[in-house]
């Protein structure tokens, strides 16, 4: 993945070609099936640039990103990713966040359904736990929270904004049946969140087989 400059002119346009490169290869992955999935960077001027609604993440180009504003406003005529107020409520809520990441991975997907009963899943001794933002240790514990999945984002977005709140959380959650959420202050680390985490899930999915 390409090197992120850390801020001026350069830093945006590093920011967006991340971007662009990793939804490209989390496409490759069967990430983002049927054009699911959406992505987005935070601007400079503190817009966000997300992905247009039915853009194919796999072939994803800068033509198929949109300017918003803060508030998730189209600054353009097309049609932002309909969960665009997912990836407004974590710029909101972490200032740091520069980029969202959202995939409908098989693990993810299996796994936010086998535990949206407890609505969350424990996550522990895993060494690829230091992948994420804080832990420098494989013995730790953390709890990736699961919400059910909404078709009101209205609604989605209350579900998880209690766990935005908690301190420590984790930068990632997982909507039952509808794959993970991951963010970052860029877009490397934010991949680098998502892979971990992924992987986890897919170990935990292999171990309940």
């Amino acid at each position: 993945m390409q090197a992120e400059a850390e801020q001026g002119p350069d830093a945006e346009r590093a920011r967006i070609d991340a971007l662009v490169e990793a939804a490209r290869e989390f496409g490759q992955r069967g990430w983002t099936p049927a054009t699911s999935g959406n992505y987005s960077v935070r601007l400079d001027d503190g817009g966000i640039l997300v992905t247009r609604s039915g853009a194919d993440k796999r072939k994803l180009q800068r033509a198929d990103l949109m300017r918003l504003d803060a508030e998730g406003r189209p600054q353009e005529d097309a049609r932002p990713s309909a969960e665009t107020l997912l990836h407004v409520q974590i710029y909101r809520r972490d200032p740091s966040a520069q980029a969202v990441l959202h995939v409908h991975s098989p693990a993810a997907t299996v796994m936010s359904r086998r535990s949206i009963a407890a609505g969350k899943l424990r996550l522990e001794n895993y060494e690829l736990l230091k992948a994420l933002r804080g832990i420098d240790t494989h013995a730790a514990a953390v709890e990736l929270p699961i919400v059910a999945n909404d078709q009101d984002m209205t609604r989605l977005a209350a579900a998880v904004q209690p766990w935005l709140e908690r301190p420590g959380a984790l930068p990632a959650y997982l909507i039952e049946g509808h794959g993970i959420y991951t963010w970052g202050s860029s877009v490397a680390e934010a991949a680098r969140h998502l892979e971990a985490l992924d992987f986890i899930l897919e170990c935990e999915l292999l171990e309940t087989r």
